[in-house]
């Protein structure tokens, strides 16, 4: 008997990993009634990341009162099991919080994330993940710091906001306030991009336009945060290099300076906790996929972690996605056995989201059928 291990990360905009599932587990019967399937969907520290580790480890939603990246009074969210607490700082300082017409990252800042940590804190949390992915900011971390108790100064002693607005005006941190429980907790920050804080490769240049900044803007936030991690002592400016520093606008810069977190790929620790390492064993085939594939499809994102993790128990992996690029066939070359698009030639993009489940249904089905 045929057995698949189904490990999709979402559709961005059309499906949900756990839709994207249950949509393959469907197209795997449509072929093969007698098939078993095994359901282990992805994430790999983009937007959903936490949703889906808590629904594995089987973790208590818990909502917090927070603000978002304007700060708006909202409900965040963080989920807890034992002294595990897992959140994404999408629920505090998301793009998508954020109405298209309001964007404006040089007044935006992080500090609903630090109140989703300080909710965390007082949940009795010894174990701290943190996804990061879908900010609307580019403050450095520095709203989440000053929740978290350090303060930003101007050259007179006097508070600055936290936004790049405010930071224009920074002259010095004062850490002396930072909740001294951080101390007691590990912090590991689940991250799907390798950039560094700062630079051509950094927060403000490759992600700063995403959320509205213009190439001036791009370039005076890259000098604010310059200036942030200046100010930070060395360990900062050391920091500043490290991948992922440039995540969510420099707030895995804040969490592995401030936080003494730890980076690590989202996709791997949600491979872990869904024990899909054990579920390959004696798979036919490991089947993923996420919205678009591409080159960058190999730096941290889930097909990539998922390759292998397969590779290593010799199981063929297929990568299923809306859209894939020229460049994603560099994906063979890592242990993928075959690249299929689920969108049929010439759909509008608006029809491609709404029917996203019905063609990767589709396309899983044509495919279990040819390599039966």
């Amino acid at each position: 008997m045929s057995r698949y291990v189904l490990a999709p990360d979402s559709f961005k905009e059309s499906l949900t990993a756990t839709e994207a599932t249950e949509a393959m587990a469907a197209g795997v019967r449509d072929a093969d009634p007698t098939a078993e399937t095994v359901a282990c969907p992805m994430t790999d520290g983009g937007e959903g990341f936490a949703l889906t580790l808590a629904s594995s480890l089987g973790a208590e939603p818990i909502s917090v009162p927070s603000h978002d990246a304007l700060g708006r009074p909202i409900e965040g969210l963080i989920h807890r099991v034992g002294d595990t607490v897992v959140l994404d700082v999408a629920t505090a300082c998301g793009l998508e919080l954020v109405e298209p017409a309001l964007r404006d990252v040089l007044n935006c800042d992080s500090y609903g994330v630090g109140e989703l940590v300080l909710a965390a804190l007082d949940a009795g949390a010894r174990r701290l993940v943190i996804g990061l992915g879908g900010s609307a900011t580019n403050d450095g971390g520095a709203g989440m710091l000053a929740a978290l108790g350090v303060r930003f100064l101007d050259a007179r002693g006097r508070p600055v906001a936290t936004t790049p607005t405010g930071l224009a005006h920074l002259a010095s941190l004062d850490v002396g306030g930072l909740d001294p429980r951080l101390a007691d907790v590990e912090v590991q920050a689940a991250c799907d991009v390798d950039s560094p804080l700062l630079g051509p490769r950094g927060a403000s240049a490759v992600f700063g336009p995403q959320k509205g900044a213009t190439a001036q803007q791009v370039m005076l936030l890259d000098t604010l945060l310059t200036r942030l991690s200046a100010l930070s002592g060395t360990r900062g400016v050391a920091l500043a290099s490290e991948p992922g520093a440039g995540a969510a606008g420099g707030l895995g810069w804040a969490i592995l300076t401030f936080l003494g977190g730890r980076m690590r790929p989202g996709v791997d620790l949600v491979i872990e906790a869904t024990g899909l390492r054990e579920a390959l064993t004696g798979a036919t085939a490991v089947l993923t996929g996420e919205g678009a594939a591409d080159a960058q499809t190999l730096t941290g994102k889930t097909a990539a972690g998922v390759a292998a993790a397969a590779r290593e128990r010799g199981v063929p992996v297929v990568v299923f996605a809306g859209r894939i690029a020229d460049d994603a066939r560099a994906l063979l070359d890592q242990g993928v056995a075959g690249l299929v698009t689920i969108t049929p030639e010439g759909t509008p993009l608006d029809r491609a989201l709404a029917e996203g489940g019905r063609n990767l249904r589709a396309a899983v089905a044509g495919w279990v059928r040819r390599h039966q």
